[in-house]
């Protein structure tokens, strides 16, 4: 078989093995799979962290290669958007996001005569936030000259190379219940509190800095004739700047209660640092640079607002390069695809990145 056979068969493989991040089962099952698929192409099993894994090479760490394995689409999803390749476009559940960057990885690996000083790790828990697989991270980062990300590009391959800081909130008021016709003056109304609040925390964004602060979903009440004695609200915060995500944080603990006999609590915080263009100028340079050489199409940068377990390395100080993945498009959405005849050369890209980095 040719390098892109090997790579699609690879990729359909992990398509076709649902994984949503919130079913432990699942995870665990395509965990088994990508280890299976891993061991064959590098010729060693990796370290098992639960459903996380982990291929370490050599003694003085190097280069982090990082991806993941699990998606946001729930299980049966192949029975709407089954696996399918057609006119050089490869569709299906998490094949951009980010199963053919998986399978680009250990490709990428498998063409190096040396991996001394490559780790590996393929997380399992990134699309919803990375809460058991933050601190695997920052250790295999921890001394690294590079954390290269595979991720899915941005816009037409664009490289990722800043990311906005995330931090997720929950708003809650506490009021008291009453008849709705009957008494509602003896009520403290938690859903109208919470409208306060909900404009209080939508002010906080400052667009100028790169920071949108957005209330998301909403809950309130029992029944429609019944003054709500409680509801809450969810806060999406994305920053690009650090002290931004620390000012948003005070004033989000800093609520104060509008209507008299209502109290607040606010949970939630920080999930993911930012990751500022300064930790992948160098790296994004030295890629331009590799394309150039191999004949590639230039590579382009793009900023975006999406998170990635990127932002993590970045945020201890290690040089991180985001979006080496796939070309495409459609992430979480029903027209997820990866363009076919891209795949070659960004594996050769990637190879010839992380040889560069071990020279």
């Amino acid at each position: 078989m040719t390098l892109l056979a090997d790579i699609e068969a690879d990729i359909e493989a992990m398509v076709t093995c649902e994984s949503p991040s919130s079913d432990p089962v699942a995870v665990a099952r395509s965990a088994d799979l990508v280890a299976r698929i891993g061991t064959q192409r590098l010729g060693a099993a990796p370290a098992r962290h639960g459903a996380n894994l982990l291929w370490r090479w050599g003694g003085e760490p190097k280069v982090l290669v990082l991806g993941h394995h699990d998606t946001v689409w729930p299980l049966g999803s192949l029975a709407t958007h089954p696996f399918s390749v057609a006119g050089g476009v490869m569709r299906g559940p998490g094949c951009f996001d980010m199963k053919a960057g998986v399978a680009m990885a250990l490709h990428a690996l498998a063409a190096l005569d040396d991996l001394d000083g490559v780790t590996l790790l393929i997380t399992s828990d990134e699309e919803i936030g990375s809460p058991g697989s933050r601190t695997l991270i920052e250790e295999s980062a921890a001394g690294c000259a590079a954390a290269l990300v595979l991720e899915a590009s941005a816009d037409g391959g664009a490289l990722k190379t800043e990311r906005k800081g995330i931090s997720m909130y929950t708003v809650r008021a506490h009021g008291r219940a009453a008849h709705a016709g009957l008494e509602p003056h003896r009520g403290v109304n938690a859903a109208l509190e919470l409208a306060h609040q909900a404009l209080t925390v939508a002010a906080l964004a400052d667009p100028q800095r790169g920071s949108t602060v957005t209330p998301t979903t909403f809950a309130a009440g029992t029944t429609s004739n019944t003054v709500p004695a409680g509801g809450e609200f969810a806060v999406d915060v994305r920053t690009a700047l650090g002290d931004e995500q620390d000012r948003i944080d005070a004033a989000m603990r800093g609520l104060q209660p509008v209507l008299a006999g209502a109290t607040l609590e606010v949970t939630g915080g920080r999930n993911r640092p930012p990751l500022p263009g300064s930790a992948s100028a160098e790296l994004f340079a030295r890629a331009q640079r590799i394309a150039a050489g191999l004949g590639l199409p230039p590579l382009a940068s793009a900023a975006v607002g999406g998170g990635s377990d990127g932002n993590f390395t970045a945020g201890i100080g290690i040089p991180t390069l985001d979006g080496l993945g796939a070309v495409g498009g459609g992430a979480h959405a029903a027209d997820e695809h990866v363009l076919v005849d891209r795949l070659p050369d960004r594996t050769a890209l990637l190879t010839a990145l992380i040889r560069d980095l071990l020279g």
